[in-house]
């Protein structure tokens, strides 16, 4: 069957990238981490319109699923830091991809989205 052809079941692996990526901020805070390791606060600057509850549920969420990692330093006072392991870094790839279709298709999927509703 040709790679088109194939339907996303449901267990499917690549649903498996989909559902770590959907929503609002995981593929935000995946980019976030692209030019290193960074704080919390910093991730919220960067980030901005994010609270400080679901920036960390959504780090907990990538770490739990091997994107991100979290480095503890035994300092006073304590500082953590967030890094993308490789596979997070290889995700930047389809992120990258995703934003340059935005760019060229936003426009037409909210002029749709306008006629519809």
């Amino acid at each position: 069957m040709g790679r088109m052809e194939q339907p996303f079941f449901a267990d499917c692996r690549a649903r498996v990238a989909v559902e770590l990526i959907s929503g609002t901020w995981p593929m935000v805070v995946i980019w976030a981490l692209a030019d290193g390791p960074a704080r919390p606060g910093e991730l919220r600057r960067r980030i901005g319109g994010i609270s400080q509850k679901v920036l960390t549920t959504t780090l907990r969420r990538l770490e739990a699923n091997g994107v991100v990692e979290r480095q503890r330093y035994a300092e006073a006072p304590p500082r953590v830091e967030y890094s993308l392991t490789p596979a997070g870094r290889d995700l930047l790839t389809p992120i990258r991809a995703l934003g340059d279709w935005a760019d060229a298709h936003a426009d037409t999927v909210l002029t749709a989205q306008d006629t519809a509703g």
